[in-house]
């Protein structure tokens, strides 16, 4: 059933994309949005901030991992089918990841500059305007390696570990640390439990993935680069993710980065020439073929299983 949930939610997502509107991760949103304007008005007390930041997710995400609890619990047959596709579905955004690398690459080969930088900003939080053509397709294929791992891979991943409640504790997390993960004055404190869970959630996907952004590529190179360029990342999970992807397409990703309040200096991941429109693609080209090989892996161990009992 779960592998059958797995094909159905990939293949409506592959058909049909994201929803455009009424998406429940954007009324989630709002909600984390209003608990932090409510709870983080003394984000320089660490303590208390720490505290509020770590009742405050668990206020939000309660209520919605009881509901995928009771479902679970609840549902059975084609309906718990349906059901575990609808959530995992919205979970995922294979789609969605790929028309927003395309958008950049394709600006790029058109040697359109001006809409490359508009098309990245909208997936990253550098300073645009600073990154050069090299630097925006960077951009964009460390985007499309890191958020592979968080919105497609580990979504499967729980899925299969804990059914519907995995998949949505783990999107909810992992929303909370896109919000409130920042290593800034204001949510240093108060974002550090949702970094730290989203931190522990993502640590067994993040290699799964970075397994198999190698396995898909340059297998010799990603793995030498997951192993010896992932630990110098500051994440735990995305380094060993964009080092073995960079590897995989055989290019240099990582190094200094603009952001609005200056340039950060990050390690170099991969090895190889600078990024191009075409690492934005091949990019892309690993999540792609990474899901395929994971549907084809959960289908023979199904099939396997199903014999196995017949027999």
């Amino acid at each position: 059933m779960s592998v059958a949930a797995c094909c159905v939610a990939v293949l409506f997502d592959v058909l049909v994309g994201e929803p455009r509107r009424w998406h429940p991760l954007v009324g989630f949103g709002r909600a984390v949005v209003w608990f932090e304007h409510r709870f983080n008005r003394r984000p320089q007390q660490a303590g208390r901030s720490v505290a509020l930041g770590g009742i405050s997710a668990v206020l939000l995400m309660a209520p919605v991992v009881a509901v995928a609890v009771l479902l679970q619990e609840l549902l059975s047959g084609w309906a718990a089918l349906w059901v575990q596709a609808a959530v995992l579905w919205l979970a995922i955004a294979l789609r969605g990841l790929a028309e927003h690398g395309k958008a950049v690459s394709d600006a790029l080969l058109q040697e359109n500059g001006e809409q490359a930088r508009e098309a990245v900003r909208r997936i990253v939080s550098r300073d645009a305007e600073s990154l050069s053509d090299s630097g925006v397709a960077a951009a964009a294929a460390e985007s499309m390696l890191e958020n592979g791992a968080d919105a497609v891979f580990a979504s499967l991943f729980w899925f299969l570990v804990a059914g519907l409640p995995g998949v949505v504790l783990h999107r909810l997390v992992n929303t909370l640390d896109a919000m409130w993960g920042y290593r800034n004055e204001r949510y240093l404190y108060f974002g550090r439990f949702a970094a730290r869970l989203d931190d522990l959630m993502g640590w067994v996907p993040a290699r799964l993935t970075a397994l198999t952004y190698a396995l898909m590529g340059n297998t010799r190179l990603g793995m030498s680069c997951w192993f010896r360029q992932g630990k110098t990342w500051d994440s735990p999970n995305a380094g060993p993710v964009m080092a073995a992807g960079a590897g995989a397409l055989g290019v240099s990703l990582g190094g200094p980065a603009p952001y609005a309040n200056g340039v950060k200096q990050r390690p170099r991941l991969g090895r190889g020439p600078e990024a191009n429109a075409q690492t934005v693609d091949g990019a892309v080209g690993l999540v792609q073929r990474g899901v395929g090989l994971w549907l084809i892996v959960l289908a023979l161990f199904a099939f396997g299983f199903l014999a196995g009992g017949a027999v």
